[in-house]
């Protein structure tokens, strides 16, 4: 068995004094793709109407979310210490656009509505009116 001319000069290297140096290229550059959506980002809050005008709603049940004062509390409706309007009876929700008459004196009022003292205000407000009792009762059971 003869060995050819390489490996008798790959044999001689090897046997050599000199330590086997070899060289490994590492990819200089991350091969991923930007991302436009990172990790950390909230998820959305979703805030605005909830109930369209014309739906029957029961008491408790949520009208319209808000960060600022856009939609204002009408007739029969509540409104959360974040800004969100609730409904306070069962009834029917309308929805108008009226003049706003804001309490100046209130810190919420004078944050939202700064330098407009002077001018009329139209905003959205959210009634519930509630159904008509039908008058008519029954004596169920007597003691």
């Amino acid at each position: 068995m003869s060995l050819t001319i390489l490996q008798k000069l790959s044999l001689q290297c090897l046997k050599a004094d000199q330590p086997l140096l070899t060289t490994v290229r590492n990819a200089s550059k991350k091969t991923g793709g930007s991302t436009r959506n990172k990790k950390g980002h909230p998820r959305p809050k979703h805030r605005g109407w909830r109930v369209l005008d014309g739906h029957y709603v029961s008491q408790g049940t949520i009208l319209a979310t808000q960060l600022t004062t856009r939609f204002h509390p009408g007739l029969n409706v509540g409104f959360g210490r974040n800004g969100t309007l609730f409904a306070m009876e069962h009834g029917r929700v309308i929805v108008s656009c009226e003049a706003l008459e804001p309490n100046w004196e209130h810190t919420w009022v004078q944050r939202n509505y700064a330098g407009r003292q002077d001018q009329t205000i139209y905003k959205k407000f959210f009634n519930v009116i509630p159904e008509k009792q039908h008058q008519r009762f029954r004596l169920v059971d007597e003691i």
